[in-house]
């Protein structure tokens, strides 16, 4: 190697058998039982201690020992990672909770925290030999899958639903990648991409149907400690599609106390999805490991727009093995929740982080939060995204109207 990280990384494990697979190979799923495949890292040769982190950049990147990538030359970053954990002190009022913060992921470099997940796994993929990747999105990923894959020198292909947001099409139509749109839901863009790849030579990066993605997102994991002082908040609530961020972050976790940074504490993981689409929840509330596919799926929260999610017994196990919950917040209460956040503490969150705030509203009235709790939002893209999601119609005035004098 060139360049070696200090990756820790050792093999691939199954989620679900058990078995081991090569880490030097290209997988997708666990060729055994087709569940999700995690990677593995030798923690005890692991020499980076919290203290050192200090002085690193400030990306994702900074926590490389127990990333994938093990040559410096394969990162393919464009400054990811490392979003601010913003204290709502007004919010926290409103909802009488004292100590109130969101985790602001529309600040990253394509607007939203999927750019964790691609820099990850397309860095990771070019390193063992891939010149074509590709995936399905609701929208964000696909932005940000053609944009590191740009970065990269590599091609790119992107499936989405007809009606996603136009920014995300015009994203990955403008970084280069083939992009189609398809009349259907993600799922149905999944399939599209899957029966497509052999015959295109991509390697389909879908949510957790490949091991990469989840180690970018698991830095939200290590970022929320290291901002609270290498503790843990006592509730995360979390928006959820394909669940691969509550996944990554609860891996963190666990890394992070096997590595001896943090202790055996946990957050109360809470799940939120839209009322039209709310797999996670019903199988949760019936006491399912595994959801079975929500039908006619129907959200403007494009992000949570996911009938069927591969991860779905990983993010049940974390969210019971937290005491956690699962809930769905309706249209109305995102679009409520969007100008509240950004009326009151200026973060113009996506719906889908509005939804997190409209959650804790829920949560606040049942008693499952209260007001003692050190509570994290995740806004896990950027509103600007979503210019017609929620309503601003100010009004006009003609320029030489007598009210702009006579006063409005």
């Amino acid at each position: 190697m060139a360049n070696p990280t200090g990756s820790a990384l050792s093999h691939l494990e199954c989620t679900h058998c058990g078995r081991t697979h090569d880490a030097e190979e290209l997988h997708r799923l666990c060729p055994d039982c087709q569940k999700v495949l995690h990677p593995r890292y030798d923690l005890a040769r692991v020499r980076l201690e919290p203290a050192d982190l200090a002085a690193r950049e400030p990306s994702m990147w900074r926590y490389r020992e127990v990333l994938p990538v093990r040559d410096a030359e394969h990162v393919i970053s464009l400054g990811e990672g490392f979003t601010p954990l913003l204290t709502a002190p007004r919010l926290g009022a409103a909802l009488d909770v004292a100590d109130l913060r969101i985790k602001d992921e529309g600040q990253n470099p394509t607007g939203s925290f999927k750019a964790r997940g691609m820099s990850a796994a397309v860095s990771r993929a070019r390193e063992l030999g891939a010149t074509a990747v590709a995936a399905p999105s609701a929208g964000n990923a696909g932005g940000a899958l053609a944009a590191y894959a740009a970065r990269a020198g590599m091609t790119a292909g992107v499936v989405m639903p007809e009606d996603c947001p136009r920014i995300n099409q015009v994203e990955a139509v403008l970084a280069g990648a083939d992009t189609w749109l398809v009349e259907g839901l993600i799922d149905d863009a999944g399939r599209l991409v899957a029966t497509s790849a052999a015959g295109r030579g991509w390697f389909d990066l879908s949510t957790l149907k490949e091991p990469y993605r989840v180690e970018g997102k698991k830095t939200l994991g290590y970022e929320l400690a290291e901002q609270l002082g290498w503790e843990l908040p006592d509730v995360v609530i979390y928006p959820t599609g394909g669940g691969t961020g509550l996944v990554g972050m609860w891996k963190a976790f666990a890394e992070m106390t096997e590595l001896g940074w943090i202790g055996a504490e946990r957050p109360r993981m809470v799940v939120v999805q839209a009322a039209g689409c709310a797999p996670i929840v019903r199988a949760h509330d019936e006491g399912q490991r595994h959801a079975q596919r929500w039908p006619d799926a129907a959200t403007g929260a494009s992000g949570l727009r996911v009938p069927a999610a591969v991860g779905d017994y990983m993010i049940l196990d974390a969210v019971r093995a937290s005491g956690g919950t699962a809930l769905s917040v309706t249209e109305d209460e995102m679009r409520a929740a969007t100008g509240e956040m950004a009326r009151v503490e200026g973060v113009h969150p996506a719906p889908e982080g509005a939804a997190t705030l409209a959650a804790l509203h829920r949560l606040r009235a049942s008693g499952e939060v209260s007001g003692a709790d050190r509570v994290v939002l995740f806004n896990t893209g950027a509103g600007q995204k979503y210019p017609d999601f929620a309503p601003a119609d100010p009004p006009r005035l003609p320029a030489d109207s007598p009210a702009w004098r006579d006063g409005l």
